[in-house]
């Protein structure tokens, strides 16, 4: 039997979390908060039951087969996602968005920053942040565009 070159996979799992937030920034006047985010702009704030889907990647070890224990995932993702996100007011318990509008952008961005302090470093690929059906935001840690 001939040696084998290493395999690369990608391997993904779920969590669900609720939170309720307001989009709102502190940079403008309530006048144009309301034109910007609409209702969501709510003084009382909304709620959304968030998936998020994390996606790490890596070679496939050769005596367990796996890119990564799915139970050292979980883990990971109970302390970077359900921990600090579930059943909270994300502008009012997470103290990251006291100075950060709570997008589904921005909140994709906390998991990944959450994650990357556990997780490997090089394994994590991307985070998916499905705050409805139809709003889902893709993260892959990226700082910035170049023009």
């Amino acid at each position: 039997m001939s040696p084998r070159s290493a395999r690369l996979a990608r391997l993904s799992r779920s969590v669900t979390f609720s939170a309720c937030h307001r989009l709102h920034s502190k940079s403008l006047s309530d006048e144009e908060n309301l034109k910007l985010f609409g209702k969501c702009n709510n003084p009382n704030g909304h709620g959304h039951n968030y998936k998020v889907v994390v996606t790490v990647r890596g070679e496939i070890d050769p005596v367990s087969g796996m890119v990564m224990n799915l139970t050292d995932l979980k883990e990971y993702m109970q302390a970077a996602i359900v921990e600090p996100l579930d059943h909270k007011n994300l502008d009012k318990d997470v103290p990251y968005f006291s100075e950060v509008v709570s997008t589904t952008e921005n909140v994709a961005v906390f998991i990944w920053d959450n994650l990357q302090k556990l997780l490997p470093q090089g394994v994590l690929h991307k985070v998916e942040v499905q705050e409805t059906e139809q709003n889902v935001v893709v993260y892959k840690g990226e700082e910035t565009i170049v023009k």
